[in-house]
């Protein structure tokens, strides 16, 4: 980004931290939430025909332009937290979360990593939620999938131009930075994301058919695609594409249709602690640094 670009941001930014974002999730009503991470309301509502468990796709304003915002400005100082289950596959939890201010945190990306996908594959985020559900029956489950944010599982536009192999993307060369360069197109990046939407909604329905009560479908921000001359999802950013995020609800009925086979290790390895080189990697990966 330019230096008047970056000051450009800098003062929205600075406009972002004095408004009043949106509504919590914890004044809807749930028992399990599911947290699609950088999913535009637009584009939830673009599948949902396709899709047998989404019906009527809402817009809701989100409480934060960016993970941290939303993670900080969803949890911290509301009492629900201490009854809720956290399963997550969100590498800032670590920074901005108290594991112990919740009944359970399940940080899901500290021993499922996938190096060859850059990211933590949707099925492990599923399997550790079945399993949260059924074992600790919590007032609250948060289940947060890293889909349809970037790496693009099903197509991570390796060979495009600007971009490099999956697992080794910087943030020099991720998709937003690709778009904003004009080395892809819109069109190119945006089925790319929708493909990754379409990935995480399998598990989704998955989840569905393994837990019991009421699902409701949301995003925790949503991502730019040029707006206001901006890509990505930079935090304290209010541009009203950004922090437009879906509600969705359906019903979860407990078919016992998986059995979950992935369990956190007793210890996690010193690669999995947050302040590792290999953390630094993890971030790169999403586009971070």
């Amino acid at each position: 980004m330019s230096r008047l670009g970056t000051a450009y941001l800098r003062v929205l930014q600075a406009v972002g931290r004095r408004l009043d974002y949106g509504t919590s999730v914890f004044d809807r009503e749930w028992d399990v939430l599911v947290v699609l991470d950088a999913c535009r309301a637009d584009l939830l509502e673009s599948v949902a025909p396709d899709i047998d468990f989404l019906d009527a796709v809402e817009t809701v304003r989100s409480v934060g332009s960016s993970s941290s915002e939303w993670l900080e400005n969803t949890f911290l100082g509301r009492p629900e937290t201490g009854r809720t289950v956290m399963v997550t596959g969100n590498t800032w939890t670590d920074r901005y979360l108290d594991a112990d201010e919740f009944a359970a945190l399940d940080e899901v990306w500290k021993y499922a990593w996938d190096d060859d996908l850059g990211t933590v594959p949707a099925a492990a985020v599923t399997d550790r939620a079945i399993a949260a559900g059924r074992q600790r029956d919590p007032e609250w489950l948060v289940v947060h999938y890293m889909q349809p944010h970037h790496p693009f599982v099903p197509d991570p536009l390796d060979g495009d131009d600007g971009m490099a192999r999956t697992g080794s993307h910087s943030n020099t060369a991720n998709p937003w930075v690709s778009l904003r360069q004009g080395e892809l197109t819109t069109a190119r990046v945006w089925a790319a994301y929708e493909a990754n939407l379409r990935y995480v909604l399998e598990e989704v329905a998955t989840l569905c058919d393994n837990v019991d009560g009421r699902v409701a479908v949301t995003a925790d921000h949503g991502n730019l695609f040029g707006e206001w001359g901006l890509y990505g999802h930079p935090m304290q950013t209010p541009v009203p594409a950004l922090l437009a995020v879906p509600w969705a609800e359906t019903t979860g009925v407990d078919r016992a249709s998986r059995v979950p086979s992935i369990e956190p290790p007793e210890t996690l390895p010193v690669s999995r602690v947050y302040g590792a080189d290999s953390d630094r990697d993890r971030l790169d990966a999403l586009g971070y640094l």
